[in-house]
């Protein structure tokens, strides 16, 4: 009997199918290890993302590359990994969780070992590309093990609280241990991360995940939705990356913006009228689930912002060697952890919505004296940025934690794939939307006044979803 068709007793704490006979429940232990497995590969892939900020002047510098080149390079990653993730969840949910990981483990495996190994920009370009279209399969399809491992609603509530912290998470540790890492060693080093977990990955994984066992979606796998989806997100994230070169008003970035605002209308159209189309018109109506993409998409983009900010700040403006700007963000990392491990509890008792509002809350006082006097090279670090190191993260953390609860219960189990695949392709498009925009308002501390004012607003609007 598939393990998503077993309940608990409440009186007697068995498993039991839905007709009532005994099942085996998977030993606790067992379970834990595959969540810390999947929660250790979700933590990789945003690593890899956010691991190639603080080493790239010294890929420009050993490749002669220049400025077009890197942002290129910076964003190769993000631009397929957020292209694929719809098509990635659709094939999860078609193929199962267990199939569709491995399969994407192995390309993103591969294309990690090229990386730090590149001869020269072309190869590593193409690893980083292909480094991302492996993590488009890897996210969605282990968020879809997840709700196998977990079948009740509550145990499933209380690990996807857990599981969204664990992309700031990476983030954060991609900053600090690259920055470290290239400075100790070199750049190669900091690439090298990534491979190493996913081999360890590979070998445990068909051992420690279960089967695919569950419902899967039948049908046609809606190759035009998903060529549409993809080529639109890729020319439009690629024409908000390129503004920090160009002007807004420039062919380079008016074509592909233009191009990608095109082909998502088609896309739209197209899946109006497909019969099993990759993302359901009605899937995003749900207010909760709605709010929960978008929350997530603006806390992503909020602490993205300030390491990118500051990061330049910390090494430019106060003269900072690149490992003492690592050693910066430590405080950072600490609040993190904290705030992550108490959102969990936080949602059980008060619930989703609550925990939301407060950790935006949290989040926009951190932001607010960031922008007052962050970016001050005469004011010292200890009340200067350390506040705002701390409130930011620890906002971050439950508002991370408490939207991905938000943004994925109520699917059924054979959409599972299609949630994970949405809510990772808000937490990848969010940053790329939000910080161009950010940019165009003017200085840094603009862009961060501004943050403050929309976590603010979307603080004030998770009080009204959570009265609903």
């Amino acid at each position: 009997m598939p393990e998503y068709l077993t309940i608990r007793s409440r009186k007697k704490g068995l498993m039991t199918t839905l007709d009532g006979a005994p099942a085996p429940a998977r030993p606790g232990l067992a379970v834990r290890r595959s969540f810390v497995l999947l929660g250790s590969l979700q933590v990789i892939l945003i690593f890899t993302l956010a691991a190639i900020a603080v080493p790239l002047p010294g890929i420009g510098r050993q490749f002669g590359l220049g400025r077009n080149e890197l942002i290129l390079l910076s964003a190769a990653y993000g631009l397929t990994f957020a292209g694929l993730l719809l098509f990635g969840g659709r094939l999860a949910d078609r193929y199962g969780g267990r199939q569709t990981l491995i399969a994407g483990l192995l390309l993103f495996a591969a294309a990690s070992v090229a990386a730090p190994l590149a001869p020269g920009y072309g190869t590593l370009l193409a690893a980083r590309f292909a480094q991302g279209a492996g993590a488009a399969l890897v996210a969605p399809a282990a968020m879809a093990v997840l709700r196998t491992l977990y079948p009740e609603p509550s145990a499933y509530r209380r690990v996807m609280a857990a599981w969204g912290g664990l992309s700031v998470l990476g983030a954060t540790a991609g900053n600090l241990l690259a920055g470290v890492i290239s400075a100790l060693l070199s750049w190669r080093w900091a690439l090298a991360v990534p491979p190493v977990v996913a081999a360890v990955a590979l070998s445990l994984a068909p051992r420690m995940l279960p089967g695919d066992d569950g419902p899967k979606r039948k049908g046609a796998l809606d190759v035009p939705g998903a060529v549409l989806a993809t080529c639109g997100l890729v020319a439009a994230s690629y024409g908000l990356v390129v503004t920090d070169a160009w002007s807004w008003d420039s062919a380079r970035v008016l074509g592909p913006l233009t191009a990608g605002a095109v082909l998502l209308a088609v896309f739209a159209a197209v899946e109006r009228r497909a019969r099993d189309p990759l993302l359901p018109p009605g899937f995003l109506r749900d207010g909760r689930r709605a709010f929960g993409l978008a929350a997530t998409a603006l806390t992503a983009a909020g602490t993205s912002t300030v390491f990118v900010l500051f990061s330049l700040h910390l090494q430019d403006g106060r003269g900072w060697s690149a490992l003492r700007a690592s050693a910066a963000f430590l405080p950072f990392a600490a609040a993190l952890l904290v705030s992550g491990r108490a959102a969990g509890r936080l949602v059980g008792r008060y619930g989703p919505g609550p925990v939301t509002g407060g950790g935006l809350t949290l989040a926009a006082a951190g932001l607010g004296l960031l922008a007052l006097s962050g970016l001050d090279a005469g004011t010292p670090y200890a009340y200067g940025v350390l506040p705002g190191f701390v409130l930011l993260p620890a906002g971050a953390a439950a508002s991370f934690a408490s939207a991905a609860v938000l943004a994925t219960e109520r699917v059924p189990a054979g959409r599972t794939g299609l949630a994970g695949g949405v809510h990772n392709t808000a937490m990848e498009v969010g940053p790329t939307v939000v910080f161009a925009v950010l940019l165009a308002v003017g200085g840094d501390r603009a862009s961060l006044a501004v943050a403050a004012g929309l976590f603010a607003v979307a603080a004030a609007a998770a009080r009204l979803t959570g009265r609903r």
